[in-house]
């Protein structure tokens, strides 16, 4: 049977007296796409942030490739090629869109210049960001030298996504990934999820919009209070069957839940 990609057990988180995280499990295969959702306060959040290295659990433990990490930061967590979009966008405004998106990562100037002077190579930056907001399908984007502060909140989530898609070498997070977007940024958007599914890159999909959830995703992680209640698959159940495991309506029994690969390529 394929090993998880990433793999957490009994992960807890605390924040004080508040528990996000209680025991919490969760599995992500290989080229699979996994949708994490759950109410409000159910520690989705919280439970995608100690994979991508904002948060670290209290207890449990965590696997990415086999190997049991704990990551102090998301630079350790991107060193292990899992790469996050978070709801907040972690963008710097003052900064131009090809400086965003290889932030962290600038590339210098070959030679000399780039080696002892530092030079940053700025032409071939927003060459490669034009082609991977191209390759997005993002076209809103009219000039690759704006400030990010120029910018609309589904453009800004454009950047957002673009940078994951074209640095996340193993896993990609998106948490709410379309929530700024309109009706066909988002389909790009949906349409940039199965293609790096088809690249072999495993997709952690955290949503509140139900039809995107059973478009897209292969199993439907499902969060409540703080641990996994139900692992399902849109050709097993429904939305509202969903629904009902969120809200504590319909308790599915472990031998009729999808803890296994789905749809994996062999």
């Amino acid at each position: 049977m394929t090993e998880p990609i990433v793999k957490g057990r009994n992960l807890v988180k605390r924040f004080g007296s508040v528990t996000g995280l209680n025991h919490a499990d969760f599995d992500l295969y290989p080229g699979e796409v996994l949708a994490v959702i759950g109410d409000n306060g159910a520690g989705k959040s919280t439970l995608i942030k100690c994979f991508a290295g904002a948060h670290t659990p209290d207890e449990g433990q965590m696997w990415v490739e086999g190997k049991e990490v704990a990551f102090k930061s998301t630079h350790e967590a991107r060193e292990h090629g899992v790469e996050t979009v978070f709801q907040t966008l972690a963008v710097a405004p003052a900064l131009d869109i090809s400086a965003n998106l290889y932030l962290g990562r600038e590339l210098r100037k070959p030679g000399i210049l780039g080696k002892v002077f530092r030079t940053l190579d700025k032409k071939r930056m927003r060459k490669e960001s034009g082609e991977h907001l191209q390759d997005l399908g993002i076209m809103t984007v009219q000039n690759i030298t704006q400030s990010v502060e120029t910018l609309s909140g589904g453009q800004r989530q454009a950047v957002s996504v673009a940078r994951a898609a074209a640095f996340g070498s193993q896993v990609i997070i998106l948490d709410e990934p379309t929530a700024a977007l309109g009706v066909r940024e988002s389909a790009k958007v949906l349409n940039l999820i199965q293609d790096l599914r088809k690249r072999g890159i495993s997709v952690i999909l955290i949503s509140h919009n139900m039809p995107q959830v059973f478009e897209v995703a292969d199993r439907i992680h499902v969060q409540r209070l703080g641990h996994r209640a139900a692992v399902i698959t849109p050709k097993t159940h429904s939305m509202n069957d969903a629904v009902a495991i969120m809200t504590g309506a319909l308790q599915v029994p472990e031998s009729e839940q999808t803890l296994g690969p789905v749809n994996v390529p062999v």
